[in-house]
Parts: C-alpha cells; structure tokens; sequence
C-alpha cells in the first residue's frame, strides 16, 4: 500500500512506499501524487475481503489512514 500520482487517471505512477527503500524517483514541478500513511495498532499484516478492495488487519485491531494530496512546485511543495 502506498501513494500514487494523480493526473487524467487515478492511482498512476510514481507510486510512493511508506517506508525506507531503495526507491528513487525525481521529483519535478508540476508533479501531483498522494501519500497514505498508515498506523495499525498491533500487527502490519493485512488480509483483503471478498470485495477486492476492503483490506483489514490480520488480527482486526483498530487502523487509520489518511491521504495527503501534493503537488511540487518550483519552490518546493504544496500539501
């Protein structure tokens, strides 16, 4: 799970891990993409529903996420 870019179709790339990798993408103006952090309260491993789309915690403890819009700019960035 991770960020993405947004443009005239969603969840392109980059795609942005929340964590330390090896990673490298260059960042330019005009550049729009998401990051999503999350915080589970006991286990990281997920299972995903039937549905496709739902994902929850192997051991159903509570989670949150939340989604940050941003776009580079010439003097840096915009959240």
């Amino acid at each position: 799970y991770g960020g993405h870019g947004v443009g005239e179709v969603f969840h392109t790339p980059p795609f942005v891990k929340h964590y330390r990798n090896a990673d490298t993408v260059e960042m330019i103006p005009g550049m729009i993409f998401t990051i999503e952090p999350m915080i589970t309260e006991g286990t990281a491993r997920t299972v995903t529903w039937d549905d496709g789309w739902t994902v929850v915690t192997a051991d159903m403890g509570l989670s949150a996420q939340k989604e940050h819009t941003l776009l580079i700019t010439e003097d840096g960035v915009d959240v």
